[in-house]
């Protein structure tokens, strides 16, 4: 895998950009209508929202969307018919519906986008979407790869946009009363280990139930950026198992969880990774593994791990901080703090979808507010960065080392 480019350095005005930015979208066909980057809605406007990839979890989120009554769904995106029926039966009232996510962008009347899609299509349509001056919800990961973090962040800096990244864990209850009381206050010691874990997740092993393409799915779309293939039903039904779509369990579970334990322990850039694993049951083609093991090392003298299996003799998923006045293992149900002398103490979590609706609140706040949301472009781009280098080391077989300046890998 290539290692990142290096970005230049030359400073551009805001002027300029957005004479670059208008440029560019007439190339792309993405309208950047007058007024429309800057738009500030009032505390009583209503949000029009543009669904780009309104499959499963898209569904899931949009509904979390709508439990807010300010929201509107104005346009949808999507590749595949069936997932365009199934999300109308969901709105109150008919969307505008397209297969190309630019004439989305183009709708004068779209305020936000909710992006949904596989991996390989974020950076494209997160720096459209900025470019065309909507405010974006984008699923974790950010980026595909390393180097697209700054060209998005780049975007919605300079575009005042509201970027919300989909590590809902950020805008949970129980997630920022732990950091606060064991922390910030230091309750913990001092941390040497972070072990986190995500066994048996069943998105990564999806069956497709058709096996011929579909009259009304876009293959070639679906591809788009990525190398041609033929058709392949179980690439495009389960397509976090195959690299080229996605990073596999690395960056679709770590992420989650790499960016929990960067931000309880204030500390974003690890320094080095290690991994090791493979395809060690599952024979059906993929080519993430179905078995992995990550290192992370980080400057200020701690690691982090991630392991994870798809095998059927395992399950859960969670976090644990080893320090020196106890440890504290925490879920998306809840935390367990075992001091080094004392009883356990335990505290519930969210129930349900409450997080993602939270974090949606959340942007939707910030959409008015123009304040940074809690899942903002930066943090995501960082907590994908931890995750990437963890496939990198996989792919490479070799321990990979990080600039934390340049954000780039170091070459041997």
């Amino acid at each position: 895998m290539r290692s990142q480019t290096r970005s230049t350095q030359r400073s551009v005005t805001r002027r300029q950009f957005l004479k670059r930015s208008a440029r560019a979208a007439t190339v792309t066909g993405v309208g950047l209508t007058a007024g429309s980057w800057n738009r500030v809605l009032g505390a009583n406007e209503r949000v029009h929202l543009g669904v780009i990839g309104p499959g499963g979890r898209g569904q899931s989120v949009l509904q979390q969307f709508q439990k807010n009554p300010e929201v509107e769904v104005a346009a949808l995106c999507e590749i595949y018919d069936e997932n365009l029926r199934k999300t109308q039966t969901l709105l109150p009232k008919p969307a505008k519906e397209s297969a190309d996510y630019q004439k989305l962008l183009e709708l004068r009347e779209v305020d936000a986008v909710l992006i949904a899609t596989p991996d390989h299509w974020h950076t494209a349509m997160a720096i459209d979407a900025a470019n065309a001056g909507k405010d974006v919800y984008i699923e974790k990961p950010l980026t595909y790869r390393i180097d697209e973090g700054k060209e998005i962040i780049k975007a919605a800096r300079l575009n005042d946009r509201v970027v919300q990244v989909g590590m809902q864990q950020r805008s949970g209850a129980h997630y920022i009363k732990a950091k606060a009381e064991y922390f910030d206050s230091g309750k913990l010691g001092k941390i040497t280990i972070s072990r986190t874990w995500w066994h048996g997740n069943g998105y990564h092993l999806r069956k497709a139930p058709f096996k011929e393409q579909p009259a009304g799915l876009d293959w070639k779309k679906f591809q788009g950026p990525r190398p041609w293939r033929d058709w392949d039903v179980q690439q495009f039904w389960n397509w976090r198992a195959y690299l080229d779509f996605g990073g596999g369990q690395i960056t679709d579970l770590f992420t989650h969880w790499i960016d929990v334990v960067q931000w309880f322990m204030n500390e974003d850039l690890p320094k080095a990774a290690v991994a090791s694993g493979g395809v060690y049951h599952y024979k059906d083609g993929r080519t993430a593994p179905d078995t992995i093991h990550v290192l992370l090392e980080y400057p200020g003298e701690w690691t982090a791990t991630f392991e994870a299996t798809l095998a059927p003799g395992i399950r859960g998923a969670g976090i644990e901080f080893v320090g020196t006045q106890g440890r504290l293992e925490i879920t998306r149900g809840g935390y367990t703090f075992t001091p080094v002398d004392g009883s356990p103490v335990k505290e519930p979590g969210d129930k349900g979808d409450q997080m993602t609706a939270d974090h949606v609140r959340n942007f939707l706040d910030c959409i008015k507010s123009r304040k940074r949301p809690n899942g903002d472009v930066l943090v995501g781009h960082r907590s994908a960065v931890a995750s990437h280098l963890g496939n990198i080391a996989y792919l490479e077989r070799r321990r990979i080392e990080l600039d934390p300046v340049r954000e780039e890998i170091r070459q041997s």
